[in-house]
């Protein structure tokens, strides 16, 4: 009886990333790789200068956007659910439902299974296909918020807070810090869900990404440009820009800001009075404690690697379970940084 290769024989992190051997290709690769599969857009996945890319046709288009010339020297799209042989190996992408056109990498070689899940949240998200759970006999897992102190609040709750404060300083504006690609997108989702109706401003950067979700089939209702806009116009509305924009001089021209931000970090006190930010929004496009254990059950897998994050706890908590867990340390993924 032939028994099937455990994954860690064919699937290995080396300096360049994690790369599969039978099928000669990197995922997510840190430093320029001949072949590529990208699970999505965010700049510290999605580098420069590959050779030969694979990703749905949504990273695509974000890569083509952000990287332009350099967004690799060829491109592949595959469709969520369809299978490709690569070398030996066949693989298919499913929803990460981490932003839009993101994607888990299912890899199967003689029998073994491995998913790379990339970055992903287990929330709903009306600007992105849900996560797809996928049986496999290892699971390689982001664990950006691998605590048991990250447990995020429901989303509309926090929507709520910045509905609330529109409402409580009718003569000042929210200026709300959001990632141009992905978070400013479910936010604006998430504020429209609450029926709220009125114009909202964008910066230029968040802008031409609502753009892009628009090609593929989003809508944001009235979004405007923040430029050229008169200060007293912005009284009573909602302005949304990149995190490291907020405390820049334009800023400071805004009628008297609410200064807000949208991310999992928010959580941390310090960190948001750090950031000088008067009203911290959890809102994560990762997911939280509970969400990462649910999905190690929901997949099955008997055993969990770990690329980046908070590795330590999530491996002792897997182990507890009964499941094998490692850490691949993989250097230069998280959080992509927005100036």
């Amino acid at each position: 009886m032939t028994h099937a290769p455990h994954p860690e024989t064919w699937l290995k992190p080396v300096p360049g990333g994690l790369y599969c051997v039978p099928g000669d290709f990197f995922i997510d690769p840190t430093r320029r790789a001949d072949r590529a599969i990208i699970t999505h857009g965010h700049s510290d996945h999605a580098r420069a200068d590959n050779g030969a890319v694979l990703a749905t046709a949504e990273t695509i288009a974000i890569m083509r956007h952000r990287l332009g010339e350099r967004a690799g020297a060829s491109h592949q799209t595959l469709a969520y659910g369809e299978t490709i042989t690569i070398g030996e190996v066949a693989v298919r992408l499913v929803p990460a439902g981490h932003v839009l056109g993101s994607a888990q990498v299912v890899l199967d070689w003689k029998g073994s299974r491995a998913v790379v899940s990339g970055d992903y949240k287990r929330r709903l998200d009306a600007t992105c296909a849900p996560f797809e759970p996928v049986p496999c006999d290892v699971f390689v897992t982001e664990a950006t918020f691998g605590l048991p102190v990250f447990r995020h609040p429901p989303d509309g709750e926090e929507i709520d807070k910045l509905l609330h404060a529109l409402r409580l300083y009718p003569e000042r504006c929210v200026l709300v810090g959001a990632y141009s690609l992905g978070k400013a997108q479910r936010v604006l989702s998430l504020i429209r869900a609450r029926g709220h109706d009125a114009p909202i401003y964008l910066h230029g950067a968040i802008a031409t990404m609502c753009g892009l979700y628009e090609q593929f089939g989003q809508t944001f209702g009235d979004v405007r440009p923040w430029q050229g806009v008169a200060k007293d116009a912005f009284k009573g509305h909602i302005i949304l820009a990149p995190p490291g924009v907020t405390a820049d001089l334009w800023a400071r021209k805004l009628p008297d800001p609410v200064v807000a931000m949208a991310s999992g970090w928010m959580r941390v006190k310090q960190r948001a009075k750090q950031r000088s930010v008067e009203l911290p929004l959890v809102i994560s496009d990762h997911a939280d404690w509970d969400e990462l254990l649910r999905t190690f059950d929901d997949v099955g897998a008997p055993e969990i690697w770990v690329t980046h994050g908070a590795e330590e706890a999530l491996i002792r908590q897997a182990t507890l379970t009964g499941r094998r867990a490692r850490a691949l340390r993989l250097v230069g993924l998280g959080e992509e940084e927005e100036t």
